[in-house]
């Protein structure tokens, strides 16, 4: 009943906005076409940091990464996990080549935000190490990564950062030029899986209509990998990691003078094996409707004294069906995990009110979700969250401070033991449990010397000079469903696991500083890192063993125990004298570490990637560019006491690439030498059952082409 009333207000919002969005493009499309037309000009919307940055103010005290361009290009992997894996910050919860979620420092599962061009991703990936993130890098467009709480903007879900990812299926503005079809086409071969990828992407349109339309398909065996020894057997591949995948997608906008309205449906699957089970393949499935629009009130023929105290509307909407199924070798099923899920995001930008501008914003978000066969570990639930928040900054001069809050509500309903197997009594009887989280956050930067400069390569404005930011923030967390009802043997972790349905919320007191210098040809950034946790939800051993399916496990419980996280990030760049041969060199590098600690018992929290170092030099030179690289990760002994250190390892790593031109298109060929030592390594981060089973990819080479018309 309750999910019809969310559905029912959701769509008829999303209506009412939809509907706004139509008239004002029949009522002004044309003439705005015609006065275009007349001035020769096309609407264009500059790129901003969208995630955390409502406000589209140059800087952001937060720290963030931006991948986009021929850098997405060059280190896109296989999976979002693998792509992100090595900056600054960010690791990730490596289970084999095919499930890869990402980590940031070192909180992982539900404690970091996936997006989808700012909208909710659902999946199962958090439920599970070895559920893959249904997102295809290949069409991703723009990767942004919040590192540190976002709780304030998208819940408490982002207490540990936000990896947004962005593509153009819903676009934002009219073709640039006279119009026509535009798009690219990418071809990449080889690599430690011997993977053979492709994706097209075509857009097209006029001032008032513009279209999208992408494809994309992935085949890869068994990930090759240094020869190892695990469970006995001596191996020179991770059993069992093939995968298949593809997907495409199809959207459009109304384009008109203040703004625009749009739709996307995209489908996209993924069939792969689960290592640490070897004779299961997981099928895949999700399929999203998406809508998304913005009204713009203020416009540049209003006089300043006339402008509008709101300035901008935008909203988006989704709804999302998830499905996969876990197949035996005999094609038997063993568990379908299905997630339905609806969201919708408005938010409102007011115009300055004296020093300040601000962005109040209403969030809702409606998930079923049921896992029904053997290995059902969690029962039937539904989960309900409605959000307000409001967000206000302060400028002056060299400051710039900003501070607001989040109201949550969130509903966590159990259908307990009703569609259970067999009518085994697992989960016990239907239950609800409801919380009210709240989030307080507090920002600002200083400009200690330098003044405004130019924007960088990542299409977001810098600044020259010395500046400090501070980050304030008190974090809530709502408990998931599945630690709050677990009950079952998980396989993927090799343990019988419980949940507390008595859990209450994760609570989190965080503190990041940051000193960057920036010059025309250098940069260097400093960040430091505190999160004191009174109330944080672990997964800990019990020291009980449970007799389940014929077999002895260890019993892991969701309890709440008082935590602490901390570390830093540092990472530099300068250019290099020009050679005489006229090439541009620079270096790059990085250092970073997290720690955390239970601070009731002492011990270390687990997956947590260990101190870890990069040293990057890029050269280039008219169309020709190259860079070297050599990642290091020290050894990890600081963990749980079930657990087992990871040794430490360096991997050096080649890319050339060259920009050309082909028929009237612009192109790009690349090549990636990865491991070039065939040195074998194992992530820390990985969960205990699979780190053995799945070593780092090995020796390999990668090559690709892109094409852009």
């Amino acid at each position: 009943m309750h999910s019809h009333i969310f559905t029912q207000r959701a769509l008829a919002l999303g209506a009412s906005l939809l509907c706004l969005s139509l008239s004002a493009w029949a009522q002004e499309a044309v003439p705005q076409a015609a006065s275009m037309k007349e001035q020769g000009q096309s609407e264009k919307l500059s790129k901003v940091v969208l995630t955390g940055n409502p406000l589209r103010q140059q800087e952001l005290a937060q720290p963030s990464n931006v991948l986009d361009g021929d850098a997405l290009i060059l280190r896109r992997g296989s999976t979002l996990g693998e792509t992100l894996e090595g900056l600054p910050g960010l690791s990730s919860s490596y289970f084999g080549p095919n499930s890869n979620r990402p980590t940031i420092r070192g909180l992982d599962g539900d404690r970091v935000r996936m997006l989808s061009n700012s909208g909710a991703s659902v999946d199962a990936s958090s439920l599970s190490f070895d559920h893959a993130v249904p997102l295809d890098p290949l069409v991703i467009e723009r990767i942004e990564v919040l590192r540190g709480a976002a709780a304030l903007l998208y819940g408490g879900n982002a207490i540990g950062g936000v990896v947004n990812t962005i593509d153009n299926r819903i676009p934002r503005q009219a073709p640039l030029g006279d119009g026509g079809l535009s798009g690219a086409t990418e071809l990449r071969l080889g690599g430690a899986a011997a993977e053979r990828n492709g994706a097209m992407v075509l857009e097209g349109g006029d001032k008032r209509f513009v279209w999208h339309a992408d494809a994309s398909a992935r085949r890869a065996q068994d990930l090759r990998v240094p020869s190892f020894t695990a469970e006995g057997v001596t191996a020179q591949v991770v059993r069992n990691s093939a995968s298949d995948s593809h997907g495409a997608a199809l959207g459009g906008s109304l384009l008109f003078a203040n703004g625009f309205a749009g739709l996307s449906v995209d489908d996209s699957r993924n069939n792969y094996g689960v290592t640490v089970e070897p004779d299961v393949t997981v099928e895949m499935q999700r399929q999203r409707l998406s809508a998304a629009g913005e009204w713009r009130f203020d416009s540049k023929e209003t006089p300043p004294k006339e402008a509008a105290l709101v300035q901008r509307l935008s909203w988006s909407m989704g709804s999302t069906r998830y499905e996969h199924r876990e197949v035996e070798g005999t094609g038997a099923v063993g568990t379908i995990f299905k997630s339905r899920g609806k969201d919708l995001r408005v938010e409102l930008e007011h115009a300055k009110l004296g020093p300040l501008h601000g962005v109040i914003g209403l969030q809702l978000e409606d998930s079923d979700f049921s896992a029904l066969g053997a290995e059902a570990l969690v029962p039937s639930t539904s989960t309900r969250n409605g959000a307000v928040f409001v967000l206000e900054q302060f400028s002056s001069g060299p400051l710039a401070l900003s501070a607001g809050a989040r109201l949550e509500s969130v509903r966590v309903d159990s259908r307990g033991d009703e569609a259970a197997n067999g009518g085994e009594e697992r989960f016990g009887a239907p239950s609800r449990r409801s919380f009210s989280p709240h989030s307080l956050s507090l920002g600002g930067s200083y400009k200690l010397l330098g003044k405004a400069g130019t924007a960088n390569t990542a299409n977001t404005a810098t600044s020259h000079g010395l500046s400090l930011t501070a980050n304030l923030n008190s974090t809530e967390r709502a408990p998931m469903f599945y630690e709050l009802h677990a009950n079952g043997v998980h396989v993927a972790s090799g343990a019988f696991e419980r949940g507390d349905a008595q859990l209450r919320t994760e609570s989190a007191l965080g503190l990041d500083l940051g000193l960057v210098w920036q010059g025309s040809q250098e940069m260097l950034r400093l960040n430091v890192f505190r999160t004191r946790f009174s109330r944080y939800i672990a997964l800990d051993a019990t020291g009980v063993q449970i007799e389940a399916d014929g077999q002895s496990l260890p019993e892991y419980a969701f309890k709440s125990v008082p935590a602490l996280m901390q570390g830093f990030e540092l990472e530099g760049r300068m250019d290099l004298p020009q050679l005489r041969s006229g090439a541009k060199l620079s270096l790059t590098a990085q250092l970073d570490a997290v720690r955390g600690e239970n601070r009731e018992s002492g011990e270390a929290l687990p997956r947590l990637a260990p101190l870890r170092a990069s040293l990057g030099l890029d050269a280039q030179q008219d169309q020709w560019s190259g860079r070297f690289e050599l990642r290091a990760a020290a050894r990890q002994d600081r963990v749980p006491a079930l657990d087992r250190p990871t040794a430490g390892y360096a991997i050096v790593k080649l890319s050339l690439a060259r920009q050309f031109r082909f028929a009237g298109t612009d192109g790009l060929w690349y090549l990636k030498l990865d491991n070039l030592g065939n040195k074998l390594a194992y992530s820390a981060s990985s969960v205990a059952t699979i780190r053995d089973l799945s070593p780092l990819p090995g020796r390999s080479a990668h090559t690709g082409v892109q094409l852009r018309f």
